[in-house]
């Protein structure tokens, strides 16, 4: 087979590089590295199989056009390229409007006028639901919780784009379920929770599982934003490959739909849950700075999941304790890729 990975040395590109590299596929990786370990992924692709690496960026559209025209026998298309985090939305608006809106817009664009008739999968966010602010929230065992919905969000909840990465993400998970109806591409858009595992170069505003363990080790400034009970449901890195897989696997059932993926209600992790376990691991208390709320940030988010293993039959294997110890031990053993 041959796949197309667009930000394919970002953390889940180059995983999902790696697995398809792994079974003997060619890999077209397009990449504009601008993002921390990137470089460094891409050296770890490199010597895995039969890799072809462009240094393109996805805001130009006539390179993707180009891209895609040479590899209109592609197999598998994964766009998982674009701006990453909503504190660089709020401080640069444009260049988050460029990469996730226009950018996306120029893929899809690419692969319509070259034919590609292959599952064209993307990874959208939770964000595009908001800050749910008309799902009822508590407390619970010191971290937040909702009141009614124990399975959590669904994809009936209303879209409420917050923040300009929330609005440039929920414009391309649109245009990504359109070009299904109105053009026929074959694509799945994936809303994504947190997800965290291995080559996850995090920083303070985006990977924050990532990045809290690699500060502890490092003895680098933590923050933490808010009060510290947010709670998210975590999905370990190979749960997400096997998602892939799955969905590619069952296109005709899958596409033009949108599936929210997450580690579900049976995977949460509050902020100051993973504080202690990352201290509990160390045999010392990890100290933080206590700061104001950020913009866009949902006091909890949880994915009902249920969708996704109705119809193609996916959901996590990886349970919290499991993933945490697999990331804090790929960390520990490579901290000289972080200094």
């Amino acid at each position: 087979m041959k796949i197309i990975i667009t930000g394919g040395a970002g953390f889940i590109g180059c995983n999902a590089a790696s697995r398809h590299l792994a079974r003997g596929h060619e890999v077209v990786v397009i990449d504009n590295l601008s993002r921390a370990g990137g470089e460094r992924n891409l050296e770890w692709l490199r010597p895995q199989g039969c890799l072809t690496f462009l240094n393109e960026d996805i805001t130009n559209a006539e390179q993707m056009k180009e891209i895609f025209r040479t590899h209109q026998d592609a197999d598998l298309v994964f766009h998982l390229a674009g701006q990453v985090a909503v504190t660089t939305s709020v401080s640069d608006p444009r260049s988050d409007f460029e990469a996730n809106a226009l950018g996306t817009f120029n893929v899809l664009e690419a692969a319509r006028l070259a034919d590609i008739q292959a599952p064209f999968i993307f990874s959208s966010s939770n964000k595009v639901y908001g800050g749910l602010e008309d799902v009822g929230i508590g407390e619970r065992d010191g971290r937040y919780a909702y009141l009614e919905s124990a399975a959590g969000v669904s994809e009936q909840q209303s879209l409420d784009f917050h923040s300009p990465y929330g609005c440039s993400k929920g414009a391309a998970d649109q245009y990504v379920r359109d070009y299904y109806r109105i053009y026929g591409l074959q694509t799945v858009v994936f809303r994504q929770s947190c997800i965290y595992g291995y080559r996850q170069f995090g920083m303070e505003e985006q990977g924050w599982v990532a990045w809290f363990m690699i500060a502890a080790m490092l003895g680098q400034p933590i923050t933490l934003y808010g009060d510290g009970k947010q709670v998210r449901d975590v999905l370990f890195i190979n749960d997400l490959l096997d998602a892939f897989d799955t969905a590619a696997a069952n296109i005709a059932q899958t596409r033009g739909r949108i599936y929210n993926i997450g580690g579900g209600p049976q995977n949460l992790m509050s902020l100051h849950e993973l504080i202690e376990y990352i201290g509990e691991k160390q045999n010392r208390a990890v100290t933080y700075h206590q700061a104001d709320w950020r913009p866009g940030d949902q006091k909890i988010y949880v994915s009902d999941i249920s969708k996704a293993k109705g119809e193609f039959g996916w959901e996590p294997k990886t349970c919290v304790k499991q993933g945490l110890d697999l990331l804090y031990d790929w960390v520990e053993t490579n901290k000289e890729l972080f200094r």
